[in-house]
């Protein structure tokens, strides 16, 4: 009997249910007549011409419309419609930078907005709603749908027993009367299209979802413990206060940064007003000194000393230019060097001979055009001890330093930084580099140059793309260079080589002159051992010169006093020439091959011709203060002078007198000879006369 009451029940509640639905939806339709009635109330008199609009308007067919038939109009037409905008441009391309050309957009906004309204929505439970409900005299709904509630339920009958049995009879029975009438409204409802279609529906599937992780691995941790003292304390303010003090010197740094920056930028936009007449200001610089030193250029042209022609054995030098830069200040003329292409240029090296004041030093290049400001001027970090300009890629100038380091600069570069530059992986020298020597290409057609060092290595560098490769072509010794085999050479000592100089006609045979005095011939196909060794002299040879024109003779001069010829197939000197001081350098004159001219340290030029006279100089001139010493010295190739350095960082001009430039005579009903020829047999005649036992030195 307890479950029939428990059906009972949910029958009742279900009932129930329904009936407060019915009732929900019978006051929403009597809310709606009201507020329709009340809308006919507000609505304005129609006149006396509605009826005419009210009346049932006829079709009018046109006269040329064509007649259909029964089958024709039943007939069904296809249209799909799409959702492309006609009026949207196909053809729009952007640029990928990805592929670097112009691609065509695929997607392309279809969208085409024909009406845009924009409005309020207010929530009818809102205090704006029921205003507006009051300003248009609109009952309140829910006062409204309770009024209506309390009167179906005055209506209802007092039986409630009959009503659940007729709302349980309508909820059991399969056929419910609003649902009929519903159907019975669809069916009689009318489309709001009026043309035949037929409707195709489509569902899309819905992307799944993918679910995407990454693992990390976890932080590497430490564990550090410390105890905290009154110093450690100090010590951690005081670091935070230098790291404050760090931070305020880099802010004013920064300022002082952004300071020059902007001075720099001043100065680059006038730099660049003054390049673009940087040539015609070095022009008018050039005239403007020539008009300076407007008598030093014309006793450089036209001056010849007169007095020559009254002693044939004596000579004099006149002083002309002198060169000095304010910045060599400390620095002395370590090389001197005529650039072949252009016979007016000449580089200068700048550095020390004292290896407790060593520092920086400089290349400087003048021209015989501006003796007051050089051409071009390189600082470089260690002191130069050597340079020479190739013979025709005159733009190319080769540097060794005094920290061992080869060093190749271009000119035509604007940087000042040089091109190449030998590390201690590329096989750098360990100590001062003493010369250096450009030399023919090898066959792959790159340049090749030659340095030799106190270490005791003659080194050849090629200029191989961005980076010079060495190869060791001797290692200098003090052992016997004449011993035969490889197993019986025994290198005892070290020899430091200071000089060097490659025959002008034979490229593979070569003169290095070492620290201990001694001359070593080489060649560069054997590298384990020595030509011939040339005892001459006690002190470090300082230069060693093959003569332009003889292939045997060559010229030595040293610290202790003395320059030396040699012929390098004899093992003594043919002649000695004491000079009363040391001598700094030597130099081969390139118009006369029994002319040469060095330099001493008391500050004296000394020229020899031995074609004039074997037993003395025919010009002994000192030409700087007395506290200076003479360097370098070098002959200009074309012009009838001679540059000279000093300790102090001067280079001095000198020319010739008429004696000491005098060139071979022609003898009279023979055809001149070529000069080269005249000077062979000129020396050759000297050297025959010298090996006579009566001529073994002279002093």
């Amino acid at each position: 009997m307890s479950v029939p009451q428990r059906a009972g029940a949910a029958k009742t509640k279900q009932a129930i249910s329904q009936s407060h639905s019915s009732k929900e939806a019978a006051a929403a339709k009597l809310l709606k007549a009201a507020v329709k009635k009340q809308d006919e109330d507000d609505g304005t008199e129609v006149g006396d011409g509605a009826d005419e609009w009210m009346q049932r308007k006829t079709l009018i067919k046109p006269p040329d419309q064509v007649d259909l038939t029964e089958a024709e109009l039943k007939e069904e037409f296809t249209r799909i419609l799409t959702t492309n905008n006609p009026h949207a441009p196909q053809n729009i391309v952007r640029y990928s930078f990805k592929e670097r050309s112009y691609k065509r957009i695929g997607g392309i906004d279809q969208l085409a907005i024909h009406f845009m309204l924009a409005g309020n929505l207010l929530h009818k439970d809102s205090d704006e709603a029921r205003q507006q409900r009051a300003r248009q005299g609109l009952p309140d709904e829910k006062a409204a749908v309770e009024s209506i509630v309390a009167e179906t339920e005055e209506e209802k009958p007092d039986s409630p027993q009959v009503e659940i049995e007729e709302v349980t009879e309508v909820g059991g029975s399969e056929d419910r009367p609003e649902s009929v009438e519903h159907q019975a409204k669809r069916r009689d409802q009318k489309l709001k299209n009026q043309f035949k279609f037929t409707e195709r529906p489509s569902q899309t599937l819905n992307n799944p979802l993918r679910q995407k992780g990454c693992q990390t691995e976890l932080p590497p941790r430490s564990n550090f413990s410390a105890t905290a003292n009154q110093w450690v304390i100090y010590d951690a303010y005081m670091e935070e206060l230098q790291k404050q003090n760090k931070e305020r010197q880099k802010a004013s740094l920064k300022k002082e940064e952004e300071k020059s920056k902007k001075k720099t930028i001043l100065v680059e936009t006038e730099s660049d007003n003054i390049t673009r007449v940087r040539q015609v200001a070095k022009i008018v610089e050039r005239m403007v000194v020539q008009n300076t030193f407007d008598e030093i250029a014309q006793d450089f042209k036209y001056f010849e000393d007169s007095s020559d022609e009254f002693r044939e054995q004596e000579g004099t030098l006149l002083p002309l230019w002198k060169f000095q830069h304010d910045k060599v200040k400390g620095l002395a003329v370590t090389s001197l060097c005529w650039n072949q292409r252009y016979k007016d240029l000449f580089a200068v090296g700048l550095g020390s001979y004292d290896f407790t004041k060593q520092g920086y030093g400089m290349v400087l290049f003048y021209s015989l055009k501006n003796p007051t400001f050089p051409e071009y001027s390189y600082i470089t970090l260690s002191g130069v001890m050597c340079l020479d300009i190739h013979a025709k890629l005159s733009h190319l100038v080769a540097v060794g330093f005094y920290n061992g380091c080869i060093a190749v600069y271009n000119l035509k570069e604007k940087s000042t930084q040089p091109m190449y530059r030998s590390t201690a992986k590329s096989g750098m020298h360990t100590d001062p580099v003493w010369q250096v020597k450009w030399q023919k290409d090898d066959l792959d057609s790159n340049h090749n140059l030659f340095s030799v060092s106190s270490d005791g290595r003659v080194v050849s560098w090629t200029l191989v793309k961005n980076e010079l490769v060495f190869t060791e072509i001797i290692k200098l010794s003090m052992g016997d260079g004449l011993t035969q085999g490889l197993e019986e050479l025994q290198f005892l000592n070290p020899a430091c080589g200071t000089s060097f100089d490659f025959h002008k006609q034979i490229d593979y045979l070569f003169l290095v002159g070492t620290e201990e005095g001694k001359i070593f011939k080489c060649s560069k196909a054997y590298s384990s051992q020595f030509l011939e060794t040339y005892d001459g002299h006690h002190m470090s040879v300082h230069a060693v010169r093959w003569n332009y024109f003889h292939p045997k003779v060559f010229l030595s001069c040293s610290a202790d006093w003395t320059v030396k010829i040699w012929d390098h197939t004899v093992r003594t000197p043919m002649f000695t020439f004491d000079m009363n001081s040391a001598v700094g350098d030597v130099a081969w004159s390139p118009y006369s091959s029994t002319v040469f001219a060095a330099v001493t340290t008391d500050g004296k030029v000394h020229v020899f011709d031995l074609s004039i006279n074997k037993y003395e100089a025919l010009c002994q001139q000192p030409v700087v203060p007395k506290k200076a010493k003479l360097t370098h010295i070098d002959f200009n190739l074309v012009y009838p002078i001679i540059i000279v350095g000093d300790d102090r960082g001067c280079v001095t001009t000198l020319k010739l007198s008429p004696n000491l430039r005098k060139k071979p005579k022609e003898k009279k009903g023979q055809e001149p000879p070529k000069t080269p020829e005249m000077e062979v047999a000129k020396m050759e005649k000297l050297l025959s006369l010298q090996r006579e036992p009566d001529n073994s030195s002279l002093g």
